[in-house]
């Protein structure tokens, strides 16, 4: 019988292209992550707000490998016997999409949207550009095997946008909804306001213009230097910083503009730099945030000069009808012509852009619903700290944008592919309605639920609805109240808003995070999650973003046709620790497929061999059990941690460097027992212990490399290794700590022994000749088995003989001549 066990397992090689895809249809069939809403008694649930990604292109490495995390730790807690709601959908709302398709149709939203049949088109070409891209997103994260419930209703569905206006139409009841005319940014490409979350800053190369200012009933003259010279029109003051004395003398005297002879007030303000340009500020209406905070604060009269489009207003005089680039231009050439002009230098400057096309912005005053925020700051915070942040120091940086906020949300957008704001107006009555029938789906521009106006009586023809949608983010911020189904099944939504997880990017901890929290805790009172897991910027191999202007993208399909996606997943755990960037790297890659080939090796190996149970293991079989069963108490660990980088590391280290070319390597021969220099027991116990350790790999690295960890278990053990548990430990604290002490150090003999053969020029299966390798007392019960790795006569001993040459700690080599007597 010893010399008739084969290998059940005949492929010499794991064929990825074959047997993923194979895999797949075999979870389809098995419908193993469908989501389910119902509880039983005692059971633990998990819900998963999955990011919903935009449907506006492919995803690069960084893309795939985010979400083929997120998807390592939803498998991991269903290791653990939760149920688990990982929804996948996605986020379609919002400009990226009307600007694609206005340039792939050469056509302009504004222009179509004068008409209801107009904004019917431009709607639909941007639902097929969106279920396109979106076919795309969805059979990377397939082919990737992430296990993600598919709901093809995203937020640009009457469902979700449903939910989105009924979270309006309670806040509006609960007064937390205002219409106010304030000074915005706004981005005269897209049309549309922006709120301060929105607004991204690069670093570009400008001119500082320094312009002379006369002061009124004096012949001296001032000199300021600015960025914005086209901007002269609309300025209502000049300021110095109160402990600057250079301008001591200034206070309440009247400066005149060059050009327009417009009468400025000067002032001191400690908001001026003394050190940058001359020491003076234009106040002007606007160039910046700060300008419009001292608008108010010193209530000067606003005179904006620029229009929704980016051209300059006719109050600029020489300067209307420009570009503001023009403009500039322009007011250069005045100045210099009537000498007002002192001189120019170049600057780097700050420059605040549109983050959807980078277009220059501008601040004008505009009339938009606002949702309050400044007031609910210190709520945030404190409701911030109730949840647990992996990694914690990521905590601080959405602490740093809530101190930053400086206006409250302005919530409306001038723009149409994006959930409708659910509010008509009367004409007659001026009075703003609001539906009466929440959870309904509303377009207000091309449909009127109103008979007459419920206030004055006025027929249906006198109410008009809001041609506006909302900000997007108002409708990304509802995201865990969607998929906890909040307002829909709110018995369900009890029962697992505590154990909500939110996965996501730190580059979006300002936007999506900071504003589902605001929203989550205005509804609800509570916040949002209880564990938010931030990962780092999905580099290129040279360490830079991705970005399709720097021709860096980096396809995952063809790296998923030539290696496949467990080695994908394998560098996508592994490529770093939990919240810094990760770079994509092709050698780690490569790491994965060799890993899935020793396991594949490891497999063959095995399945020559009976699982069977035993009620005495040999010292080695306990030792490598207790030392398995460290690193699994590690790994589970660091996954409860929302890690995978760990879990990655040790599982590759116990699978390959423990377990493979050590614990296998040793118990070979007695696994076989070919020679019957082993008894029946000790063979059966080497069956069980080989089997134990690898279904544990198995199991415990099932969430990072999915394929070929299944593929194994249900060749080896007839059913799926995703319905497994998480292995627990079985020894007691004391004997694992007992036993795996002798694990390590049978390693360490291993690692010396093949060190010392090296030196020799032997082969590692060769025997060193005339030589007894001499190990401590309490590894006795172990040498028969090293004897049979190392082909080499094994001796324990008390006190090391004279002459014994030590090569590694508690180790020595003898030569048999030198041995007399017992040792």
């Amino acid at each position: 019988m010893m010399h008739t066990l084969k290998p059940k397992i005949r492929e010499t090689r794991w064929d990825h292209k074959v047997r993923e895809a194979e895999l797949l249809r075999i979870w389809e069939a098995e419908s193993l992550y469908k989501s389910r809403f119902t509880i039983s008694e005692g059971e633990n649930v998990i819900v998963i707000d999955t990011p919903p990604p935009y449907a506006s292109g492919r995803w690069h490495v960084g893309g795939a490998s985010h979400y083929a995390q997120i998807d390592m730790i939803a498998r991991y807690f269903r290791l653990k016997g939760y149920n688990v709601i990982v929804p996948f959908y996605a986020d379609r709302n919002g400009l990226p999409v009307e600007v694609q398709v206005e340039k792939t149709y050469r056509i302009n939203a504004k222009e179509m949207a004068k008409t209801i049949e107009g904004r019917r088109e431009f709607l639909k070409l941007c639902k097929e550009f969106l279920d396109k891209a979106e076919k795309e997103i969805v059979g990377i994260w397939r082919r990737l095997g992430c296990s993600f419930d598919y709901w093809p209703n995203g937020t640009d569905s009457e469902e979700y946008r449903a939910l989105t206006q009924a979270t309006f139409i309670e806040l509006y009841k609960r007064g937390l909804i205002y219409e106010a005319e304030r000074p915005l940014r706004w981005c005269p490409r897209c049309g549309t306001s922006l709120a301060e979350a929105e607004v991204e800053y690069e670093d570009e190369e400008g001119l500082l213009y320094y312009i002379k200012f006369n002061i009124k009933g004096s012949d001296r003259s001032l000199t300021v230097a600015t960025t914005r010279p086209e901007l002269l029109a609309s300025c209502a003051a000049l300021a110095y910083n109160p402990k600057d004395e250079r301008y001591k003398d200034l206070a309440s005297k009247i400066a005149i503009t060059p050009v327009y002879s417009h009468e400025l007030i000067i002032v001191e303000h400690p908001a001026v730099d003394p050190n940058f340009g001359t020491g003076l500020m234009m106040i002007c209406s606007y160039g910046d945030e700060e300008d419009v905070r001292l608008f108010n604060e010193l209530r000067l009269k606003p005179r904006v000069i620029i229009r929704e489009d980016g051209i300059i207003k006719s109050e600029a005089g020489p300067l209307a009808g420009l570009t503001v680039s023009e403009a500039r231009a322009k007011i250069k050439e005045i100045l210099e012509s009537i000498g007002a002009l002192e001189k120019v230098e170049k600057i780097i400057h700050k420059v605040p852009k549109c983050w959807r096309c980078k277009t220059s912005l501008q601040i004008i005053n505009r009339r938009e619903l606002f949702l309050p925020q400044l007031r609910f700051k210190d709520d945030i915070k404190r409701i911030a700290d109730m949840i647990e942040f992996k990694p914690e120091t990521h905590k601080k940086k959405l602490f740093d944008w809530i101190d930053k906020l400086t206006i409250d949300w302005p919530i409306s957008r001038d723009r149409y592919y994006g959930t409708e704001i659910p509010l008509w107006k009367c004409t007659s009555c001026g009075e703003t309605l609001l539906p009466e029938e929440p959870g309904r789906y509303y377009r207000p521009w091309e449909m009127n639920p109103w008979d007459k106006c419920p206030k004055c009586g006025a027929p249906k023809e006198y109410i008009v609805g809001d041609h506006r949608v909302f900000d997007t983010w108002f409708d990304s911020s509802i995201s865990p109240l969607y998929v906890s189904q909040w307002g829909r099944n709110n018995e369900f939504y009890e029962k697992v808003s505590s154990y909500i997880l939110r996965p996501q990017g730190q580059d979006i901890i300002r936007t999506w995070l900071y504003y589902t929290l605001l929203r989550v805790y205005q509804l609800t009172g509570r916040p949002a999650f209880r564990w938010v897991r931030i990962t780092g910027m999905g580099l290129d191999p040279s360490g830079r973003p991705m970005h399709k202007s720097l021709g860096n993208i980096i396809d995952p399909e063809p790296i998923l046709e030539e290696y496949g996606a467990d080695a994908f997943r394998f560098w996508a755990a592994v490529a770093s620790r939990l919240g810094y960037d990760y770079r994509y790297d092709p050698g780690k890659v490569k790491t994965g497929r060799l890993l899935l080939t020793k396991l594949w090796n490891i497999a063959r190996l095995i399945s020559a061999f009976p699982e069977v149970e035993v009620e005495e293991y040999t010292l080695t079989d306990k030792a490598f059990m207790a030392l398995f069963e460290d690193y699994i108490i590690d790994v589970d660990k660091a996954y409860s941690d929302l890690d995978t980088y760990e879990p990655g590391i040790k599982l590759y280290e116990l699978a390959w460097d423990v377990f493979a070319s050590n614990y296998i390597e040793l118990v070979k021969s007695r696994a076989y027992n070919r020679d019957r220099l082993f008894s029946i027991d000790a063979q059966r116990s080497a069956w069980a212990t080989l089997h134990k350790i690898f279904k544990g790999i198995l199991i415990a690295f099932s969430p990072i490399i999915p394929f070929i960890t299944d593929d194994i278990y249900r060749r080896l053990y007839g059913k799926t290794v995703h319905r497994e548990r998480m292995p627990e430990p079985s020894m007691t604290l004391e004997d694992r700590a007992k036993y795996a002490g002798i694990a390590k150090k049978i390693i360490e003999i291993n690692k010396a022994i093949w060190s010392y053969k090296r030196k020799l020029k032997l082969r590692l299966k060769d025997k060193i000749e005339n030589t007894l390798i001499l190990v401590s007392k309490d590894l006795e019960e172990v040498l028969l088995d090293l004897e049979s790795l190392h082909n080499t006569k094994f001796k324990t001993y008390i006190e090391p003989p004279k002459g014994a040459e030590s090569i590694a700690p508690g180790v020595y080599v003898v030569k048999v001549d030198y041995i007399s007597g017992s040792l």
